[in-house]
This record gives C-alpha cells, sequence and structure tokens, in this order.
C-alpha cells in the first residue's frame, strides 16, 4: 500500500466547486465560504489542499498581491489567489451557490 495521502480528496473537491462559482479567491476566503457552507475543517488542512491542488494542476495560483494595513503580525499581507486549473473537474454545488447569492457574491 503506497504511503501518503491518497490522490482523491473531498475537500479539495469543494475547494475547486467553490473556485469555479467564484472565478478566483484568496485562501482565507476560501476557508470562510467552506466552514459557512460544509463541515468545519481548519484553515491549515484548507491551505494543505490549495497547494495540493496547484501540485496536482486542479488549482492554479492566479496572482499573489502584497497589501499594506495594520495587521497582528506586521504592516502587510501577501494574498494568492486561486483559480481552478485545466486538470479541475468542477461542478455547480448548489449549497454553495445558496450562500454566494446569500452573501451577494454572485
Amino acid at each position: 500500500m503506497p504511503r501518503g495521502r491518497k490522490p482523491y480528496s473531498i475537500v479539495r473537491k469543494r475547494i475547486i466547486d467553490i473556485l469555479f462559482l467564484l472565478g478566483k479567491a484568496y485562501g482565507y476566503e476560501v476557508y470562510k465560504i467552506y466552514n459557512h457552507v460544509f463541515p468545519k475543517v481548519s484553515q491549515r488542512l484548507i491551505y494543505y489542499h490549495l497547494r495540493k491542488g496547484a501540485a496536482l494542476g486542479e488549482i492554479k495560483i492566479n496572482k499573489i498581491t502584497k497589501e499594506s494595513g495594520n495587521f497582528s503580525w506586521g504592516d502587510s499581507a501577501e494574498k494568492i489567489y486561486y483559480e481552478i486549473g485545466e486538470n479541475a473537474n468542477p461542478r455547480i454545488n448548489l449549497c454553495v451557490k445558496k450562500y454566494l447569492k446569500k452573501i451577494g457574491r454572485l
């Protein structure tokens, strides 16, 4: 039996569905939407699957921006915007679509 995590993940599939409806989003935004719609997961898991999806070609990095402000960790933050990649197989998740309409993102 091979070591490590299996290549398919329901969490990554749901992240792809969120990105499909949004077009592009940064990691914390995906985390907030995911936890409102689906069972709660850690922020670390969301970022893991964003990186893993990028390595598999299911998710790709759209752009990286530096935003300045008064944050608890300093005066700037780096936001990595993600979008679906060419290996993704997105579908329209009705729960995500309903939530995005409710918050005015669609």
